[in-house]
C-alpha cells in the first residue's frame, strides 16, 4: 500500500513526537513496560516514529522498522545509535513491510492502528510474519465508551486531530479489532491516562500470541 509523505505534517509530528514524546512516555511507560518486558534480540516495529520504543530494547538488539514517514527517520536513527540498537529501516507500510512468511518472533507498535488506513490489514500482515508462537505486543489509544464526555470530544476533533496526526482516529474499537484478528490467544487490558490530551486519554494494551 503506498503511502504520500505530507512536507508539513510530516515535519510537524517528527517535532512534536520530539518534544513531547519524554511526556506522554512518563504516561505510558507503566504499560510499555509490562507488554514489552523481555524483547527478544530482534524485534519488529510497525511505525517506530522518532524511536519512543527503542529504550526498551537490550543494547546490541537488532529492530526491523517499518516506518513509511521520512522526516521521523533522521530521529529514529539517532535514537537507535544512542542506545545502541542495530537498526534496519525500512520505509514501507504496516500493511506490507516486505518481511517473509514466519520471518520473527515478535512484532511491536505503539500508537500505530490508530493511523492505519486498515487496521485488519495490518494485524494480518502481524500474523503472516509472525512464526508460530511468536507475539505481536501493543500499546494503543482507542474509542471512549459510547455516551462519556470524553467520546462526545473524540467526535467532535475527529477530523482536525485526524489532518493533524496523520490519519490518526481516536474513534476505533482496536480491542475488538485484536481479538477478531486470527490470533491464537489475545490479552488485552483497558486504562485511562491523565493527559491534557483528552481524547487521547482512553487506552489499551497487550499481548497476541499466534
Amino acid at each position: 500500500m503506498s503511502y504520500q509523505v505530507n512536507p508539513a505534517r510530516g515535519r510537524f509530528n517528527a517535532a512534536f513526537f520530539s518534544a513531547l514524546g519524554p511526556t506522554l512516555e512518563r504516561s505510558l511507560r507503566p504499560y510499555k513496560q509490562v507488554v514489552f518486558a523481555g524483547l527478544p534480540s530482534t524485534v519488529v516495529e510497525l511505525g517506530p516514529g522518532v524511536g519512543a520504543n527503542v529504550s526498551y530494547l537490550s543494547p546490541g538488539s537488532s529492530l526491523v522498522a517499518v516506518e513509511p514517514n521520512r522526516p521521523m527517520h533522521r530521529r529514529l536513527r539517532a535514537a537507535a545509535e544512542r542506545h545502541g540498537v542495530r537498526l534496519d529501516l525500512r520505509e514501507r507500510t504496516a500493511e506490507g513491510t516486505g518481511l517473509p512468511d514466519d520471518a520473527v518472533d515478535c512484532v511491536i507498535s505503539s500508537l500505530l492502528l490508530c493511523t492505519v488506513a486498515d487496521p485488519a490489514a495490518v494485524l494480518a500482515e502481524v500474523r503472516r510474519i509472525l512464526r508460530p508462537g511468536g507475539t505481536y505486543r501493543f500499546v494503543e489509544h482507542v474509542a471512549a465508551p459510547a455516551g462519556t464526555p470524553t467520546r462526545v470530544l473524540q467526535r467532535g476533533l475527529r477530523r482536525p486531530w485526524g489532518w493533524t496526526f496523520e490519519g490518526c482516529s481516536c474513534e476505533r474499537d482496536l480491542a475488538a479489532a485484536v481479538r477478531g484478528g486470527g490470533f491464537a490467544r489475545v490479552e488485552v487490558r483497558p486504562h485511562r491516562l491523565h493527559t491534557p490530551f483528552v481524547t487521547f486519554n482512553t487506552q489499551i494494551s497487550g499481548v497476541a500470541h499466534a
